[in-house]
C-alpha cells in the first residue's frame, strides 16, 4: 500500500512539475501573444491609417475628376438654357418697353379722343342751340346734307346739280335750294325742309300728352310745307322738266316721327305735285340721277361708235369703187395685150421668120415669143352693194 502511495505521490509530483511548465509556457505564449496583439495592432492600425489615407486621396482626385467633368456637363446642359433665358429677358424688356409705349400711346389717344368727345358735345350743342334759335342755320345744314348725299352717289356740285338758283316765274323770283340737271336737257328741283321746332320740343317734354300734341304740330308743318311748295309749281319753271318737286327731310326720325301722327302725309304731298324723301330714299334717287348720266354716257358713246362705223362704211364702200373700177381697168389692159400679142404672132412674127429662110444674119439671138395673159381678173363678189348701209340700218 505504501508503495502504492509513494508511486502516487510521484506522479503527483511529476504531474504538478508538468502543470508548473505547463504554466510558465502559458505564461510565456500569453505574453507573446500580447506583443503579437500589439505589433498587430500598431501594423493594423498603420496599415488602415495608409489605407484611409490612400482611399482619401484617390476619392478626393476622383471627386474632382468627376466634379470637373460633371461642371463641364452641367455647363453644356446649362449653357442653351443661359441663352434661352437671356433671349427670354431681352423679349420681356422689349416687350416691356413696347407695352410702356403702347400705353403711353393709348393714353394719349384716350385722351385726344376724351378732349374730342368733349368738343363734340361742345359743338353738337353749340350746334343745337344755333339750330333751334335760327331758321337758317338749320336750313344751311340740311342743305350742307343735301349736297353730301348728292356728291356721294356721284354727282358734281355745279356740273350735275346747282345750290339756291333763283328763278322768275312772272310775278316773282323763285329760289329752289337745288336744281339736279339730267340727261335731255331735263331737270329735277329738290328743295330742304329741316322742321326740328316741334320735334326737339316733343322729345324734351316729359308728359305724353304734350308730346303727342307737339308731334302732331310737327306733321301738321310739315304737311302745310308740302302743300305751299306744290303750290309754287318749282316744275313749271322749267322746261322738259318732270311735274313734281322733291322735298328732302334730312332725317328718318324727323320723316318717321311725321308719319305716324298724319298717315296721309306721303300721299297727300304727292298729289299736290311734291314727293317727300327722307335721307335713305335721297340717297337713293340720287343714285338713280346718276345712273341716268352714265346711261347717257353709254347712249353717246354708241352713237359715236355708230356714226365711226358709218364713217369707215363709207369710206368702205368709195375703195371699192376704186378697188372695182382698177379691176375693170386691168381686164381692159389684159384684153387690149393679149390682141396686141395675137396680132404680133400673126402679123409681125411671120414676117419676121423670113429672115431666117433668108439667111439673113441676125446677131444670133432669136425672137422670143410674147406669152398670153389666161388670168382673169376677180371681181368684188362679196362686197355689200353701196346703196345699203347695214351700220346706218342698225343704228336705226
Amino acid at each position: 500500500m505504501r508503495a502504492e502511495r509513494d508511486a502516487r505521490e510521484a506522479d503527483f509530483k511529476a504531474a504538478g512539475a508538468d502543470l508548473a511548465r505547463a504554466q510558465i509556457e502559458l505564461a510565456t505564449l500569453k505574453a507573446e501573444t500580447a506583443g503579437q496583439e500589439s505589433r498587430f495592432a500598431d501594423l493594423a492600425n498603420r496599415i488602415l491609417g495608409e489605407t484611409q489615407k490612400n482611399f482619401l486621396e484617390r476619392a478626393d482626385q476622383r471627386f474632382n475628376q468627376a466634379g470637373e467633368s460633371n461642371e463641364a456637363k452641367l455647363k453644356a446642359l446649362l449653357d442653351p438654357v443661359k441663352d434661352t433665358l437671356k433671349r427670354y429677358e431681352e423679349g420681356l424688356t422689349r416687350i416691356e418697353k413696347e407695352r410702356e409705349g403702347s400705353y403711353r400711346a393709348l393714353h394719349e389717344s384716350v385722351t385726344q379722343l376724351t378732349q374730342g368727345n368733349a368738343g363734340v358735345v361742345r359743338e353738337t350743342q353749340r350746334l343745337a342751340n344755333v339750330m333751334r334759335s335760327s331758321p337758317k342755320a338749320r336750313g344751311r345744314w340740311g342743305e350742307e346734307q343735301l349736297k353730301n348725299i348728292l356728291s356721294q352717289a356721284g354727282l358734281a356740285e355745279n356740273v350735275d346739280f346747282t345750290l339756291q338758283t333763283t328763278v322768275n316765274d312772272g310775278e316773282r323770283n323763285l329760289r329752289p335750294d337745288c336744281i339736279v340737271n339730267l340727261p335731255g336737257d331735263r331737270c329735277i328741283v329738290i328743295d330742304v325742309k329741316c322742321p326740328l321746332v316741334h320735334f326737339e320740343a316733343a322729345f324734351d317734354e316729359e308728359d305724353e300728352g304734350v308730346r303727342a300734341d307737339l308731334l302732331l304740330q310737327h306733321a301738321n308743318a310739315i304737311k302745310a310745307y308740302a302743300n305751299d311748295l306744290g303750290r309754287k309749281g318749282y316744275w313749271r319753271q322749267f322746261e322738259r322738266s318732270p311735274d313734281f318737286v322733291i322735298l328732302y327731310v334730312p332725317g328718318e326720325h324727323f320723316l318717321s316721327a311725321a308719319a305716324e301722327r298724319a298717315p296721309d302725309l306721303i300721299e297727300s304731298a304727292f298729289r299736290n305735285g311734291v314727293v317727300i324723301a327722307s335721307t335713305i330714299n335721297m340717297l337713293a334717287l340720287a343714285k338713280i340721277m346718276a345712273g341716268m348720266w352714265k346711261q347717257e354716257a353709254l347712249r353717246e358713246q354708241a352713237q359715236e361708235i355708230a356714226e365711226t362705223g358709218k364713217e369707215l362704211y363709207k369710206r368702205l364702200a368709195t375703195m371699192s369703187g376704186h378697188v372695182a373700177k382698177l379691176g375693170r381697168n386691168l381686164g381692159i389692159a389684159a384684153g387690149a395685150y393679149n390682141d396686141m400679142v395675137g396680132s404680133l404672132e400673126s402679123q409681125v412674127y411671120t414676117q419676121a421668120k423670113r429672115f431666117e429662110t433668108l439667111k439673113v444674119e441676125t446677131g444670133g439671138k432669136g425672137v422670143e415669143p410674147a406669152p398670153m395673159i389666161e388670168t382673169a381678173i376677180r371681181p368684188l363678189t362679196k362686197l355689200v352693194a353701196i346703196g345699203t348701209d347695214p351700220i346706218e340700218d342698225a343704228a336705226e
